[in-house]
């Protein structure tokens, strides 16, 4: 029985997890679990796992027992007794020092979470590398993209990959022109065409941002140069990403757009078990179609991957000022364009080559969230 507790768990990601932890609940036990807020949702998972240790960011439920309840926080989750992987299914950096303090302990951390390796993907490098063996066995990647490039690469030499190809559904303006872009709203900005996920990494994924963070996660999952990682547009969302080999053979892990199939494969890698995830037929998926990430198409990503490429401490820049653009533009303080001058402006701001420890990525971020919420119009400090 392996041990599994679930850091996010009221998110779209972590109640497809709690899903495919119960529909194999003699191989999987839940051990504990976290979410932002007491919520209904957090209250009735409290109830369906009784046995799982809990924390959130409130206070802890009245109906909770004291010996429950988990004062250490995420990190106190991480690394309990009896789990032995960790689903990071959070939002933003928050969840850091629990997978680094995870990593530390000898748990297995299945990772869906962006923000933990573009601000601190340095720092899980160095850690992993000190900790030896098969770094991508330890820190398991849940998104769809990444989990179809490790299955690619199973059996494979890394040596002999020339490219990893990320596939990307274009979101729901890949066809606009600037006037229209400009014109966009929140409502429409949130109407994702294949995927079913939070506002902030659904409007991601309309300005490409959550592409470029696709990439810097691509660089510390499997330790190749930037030029090695590229994106596609490809609406259908049916191929999750390609490996192209050095002798000019493609591979691609191709599924119906369900991310229990990635969750599963974390949970019970090196096995595949049957899943809840609906099965799809190869002659239901109709055309399937891949288009040129051409640069200037998408401002946001060029920005991000700049600031990526750049290096030093502006994958936290790039973190923190996306997050608050983001927020401002759902609250109707900036128009879409703007999100991509934001992250640009701030890392031409605050970007420096050093690359911050735990400490200093969170003093940076919250040094620039405060700083662009006043000056986007947000209320005081993020």
């Amino acid at each position: 029985m392996t041990g599994i507790v679930v850091l996010g768990s009221t998110g779209s990601i972590g109640r497809q997890a709690l899903e495919v932890i119960a529909a194999h609940r003699d191989r999987f036990s839940l051990v504990g679990l976290a979410a932002g807020r007491a919520s209904s949702e957090f209250r009735r998972q409290l109830a369906d796992w009784p046995a799982a240790r809990a924390w959130c960011m409130d206070a802890r439920p009245p109906e909770l027992a004291r010996a429950r309840w988990a004062a250490g926080g995420l990190e106190e989750l991480a690394t309990l007794d009896g789990g032995e992987i960790v689903v990071v299914a959070t939002t933003g950096m928050a969840a850091l020092p629990a997978v680094l303090a995870a990593l530390r302990s000898g748990r297995r951390v299945a990772l869906a979470n962006k923000e933990t390796l573009v601000t601190g993907g340095h720092l899980a490098e160095r850690l992993l590398m000190e900790l030896g063996g098969d770094p991508v066995e330890r820190l398991r990647p849940i998104d769809s993209e990444h989990s179809a490039i490790w299955q690619c690469l199973a059996g494979e030499r890394l040596g002999d990959v020339a490219r990893l190809i990320l596939t990307a559904s274009g979101g729901p303006f890949r066809g606009h022109t600037a006037a229209q872009l400009d014109a966009v709203t929140p409502a429409q900005a949130l109407a994702h065409p294949t995927w079913q996920m939070g506002p902030k990494i659904t409007i991601d994924s309309a300005t490409l941002v959550n592409k470029a963070f696709e990439a810097i996660e691509a660089k510390w999952l499997y330790r190749l140069p930037y030029d090695r990682i590229q994106a596609v547009i490809h609406p259908q969302s049916v191929v999750h990403s390609l490996v192209e080999f050095t002798d000019g053979s493609y591979k691609a892990q191709l599924g119906r757009p369900d991310m229990r199939l990635p969750i599963q494969y974390a949970l019970t890698y090196p096995e595949r078990l049957p899943s809840p995830a609906g099965h799809g037929l190869p002659e239901d998926w109709g055309d399937l179609q891949f288009e040129a990430l051409a640069p200037g198409r998408f401002p946001a990503y060029d920005a991000a991957r700049a600031a990526a490429a750049a290096g030093g401490n502006r994958g936290t820049i790039l973190n923190a000022a996306d997050e608050t653009a983001v927020a401002a533009f759902l609250a109707g303080s900036i128009r879409f364009p703007r999100i991509a001058s934001v992250i640009a402006e701030a890392v031409e701001r605050w970007g420096a080559a050093p690359e911050p420890d735990l400490a200093g990525i969170v003093a940076l971020d919250a040094e620039v969230r405060t700083a662009l919420s006043v000056e986007l119009g947000l209320s005081g400090a993020a």
